[in-house]
């Protein structure tokens, strides 16, 4: 038996990829903290819980990523997906 998602996840899905999109044209002033924001949401919303451990104290960035994406452990898929798209509609809003 195939399944059919919900219409509903697959307009969020489609508006999710089209704002990852978008996120790629935010200026260059885009502040650290809210890129790790946009990076948290969008590997929660793709990956799921965090699946690996965390990086060591000397990997700085990859530690600052892995502790946005732990941030954000135990929202769903969906609700990751709607929160990265109002933060990426903020951040566009806010650069113009």
């Amino acid at each position: 038996m195939e399944y059919d998602p919900p219409i509903c996840f697959i307009l969020v899905f489609e508006e999710f990829e089209e704002h990852a999109e978008k996120a790629k044209t935010l200026p260059e002033s885009t502040t650290n903290e809210n890129k790790l924001i946009l990076y948290g949401l969008y590997k929660q919303a793709t990956v799921g819980t965090v699946n690996t451990s965390r990086p060591g104290i000397f990997n700085m960035r990859d530690r600052a990523k892995w502790d946005a994406w732990k941030a954000v452990e135990g929202k769903s898929k969906d609700e990751a997906m709607s929160d990265y798209i109002t933060k990426v509609k903020q951040l566009l809003e806010e650069a113009t």
